[in-house]
């Protein structure tokens, strides 16, 4: 039977538990998206992790759905990214990069004057769009989303190139591998959603059609990493930034079939909505499973033992854990332990410096 603190392989990458730490946005990047030493320290008390996905990193200047959100398109932040991985690899850590286009959920405010890029440019839901901006008095709050416009084929293709040189950026940046997201209504999603990609070109209309931007993504960063030092995370059920389907099981059972042809390290599985207490895990494990022989992640807001008996019952190899990791950077040793738990903090989860950061006690 799987337990949460078993070792695991993900290809030749040997995992010291079966424990992750889930990507979490906490938007204390310094200038222009370059990690700081302050980032650095964060993840580097986290290192105990099995594996560590860091919080979302825009791949491209047109992403910023998070104000102070880290980058991975410029010398700087490759550099600040180095001192995170120095910080992790030094404590016996392993770390993915999570690579993130958030396509239309972003602002004019956020990116410099320019409207948001989409597949379709569909504003009818401006409001649903989830956009975050720090104020003059640092306080970290929700900003309204600006309109998008459609882009041309070629800007299609340019989105694709951009997370290439993204992989390649963290390779240089000595990152263990990537994840490519395509959760959460971000870019990715919303190709794969018929709501919002309405194109009548290759990159619309049928299933083949809307994933072939996942697929072009995917071949473009194999041309970096091998198979096993690349995930890719999606949310099947996801109502946040609303880039909904209505076939679910067909569009993300082709995903599933798609990413098992190429032997995709893991696919990360998460039910958004469970933040709203939907519980949609088991049916995204299901279509996860149906097509999809490799590891599967599964994070959706769990406690230790509702993991455990996820892995015990075969449904998922590995959990990852979010608002628990916020608190407690030696989340494994706590869950060999059986507690006690810190309680995260959520005034202080963006924004802001070590306060929620890095401040939280460990066990020792």
């Amino acid at each position: 039977m799987k337990q949460l603190l078993d070792t695991i392989h993900i290809g030749d990458l040997a995992l010291t538990s079966r424990v992750a730490m889930a990507p979490l946005t906490r938007a204390r990047s310094g200038d222009d998206g370059v990690p700081v030493a302050l980032n650095a320290l964060y993840y580097g008390q986290r290192a105990t992790a099995g594996l560590i996905i860091t919080e979302a990193t825009n791949v491209s200047p047109n992403s910023a759905a998070f104000e102070l959100a880290p980058g991975i398109h410029t010398e700087a932040q490759v550099a600040g990214w180095r001192g995170v991985t120095d910080a992790v690899h030094a404590a016996g850590g392993r770390i993915f990069m999570q690579l993130w286009h958030s396509g239309r959920a972003s602002s004019y405010a956020l990116l410099q004057g320019r409207a948001p890029l989409s597949p379709s440019g569909v504003n009818d839901d401006l409001g649903l769009l989830q956009v975050y901006g720090a104020l003059r008095n640092g306080i970290y709050t929700r900003i309204a989303a600006s309109p998008s416009r459609a882009m041309t084929t070629e800007e299609v293709y340019a989105a694709v190139a951009e997370f290439r040189a993204g992989a390649v950026n963290a390779v240089r940046a000595g990152l263990d591998g990537v994840e490519i997201h395509a959760a959460n209504g971000y870019l990715v999603q919303q190709f794969l959603s018929p709501v919002v990609n309405r194109r009548t070109d290759e990159f619309g209309g049928s299933v083949e059609n809307r994933l072939r931007f996942l697929r072009l993504i995917v071949e473009a960063v194999l041309e970096v990493l091998p198979a096993h030092r690349v995930g890719v995370r999606i949310s099947p059920f996801a109502a946040y930034n609303n880039a909904t389907d209505p076939n679910v099981a067909e569009t993300y059972g082709a995903v599933a079939q798609l990413l098992d042809g190429y032997g995709i390290g893991y696919i990360h599985g998460a039910d958004t909505n469970a933040w709203g207490g939907t519980a949609d895990m088991p049916k995204i494990l299901d279509i996860i499973r149906s097509g999809y022989k490799g590891v599967v992640i599964a994070n959706a807001g769990m406690t230790p033992e509702a993991a455990q008996q996820l892995l015990a019952g075969g449904q998922a190899d590995m959990v990852a854990f979010g608002r628990a990791y916020v608190a407690n950077p030696d989340l494994v040793a706590r869950i060999a332990a059986g507690g006690p738990y810190n309680e995260p903090d959520p005034y202080s989860f963006y924004g802001g410096a070590e306060r929620g950061y890095t401040d939280y006690p460990s066990l020792g």
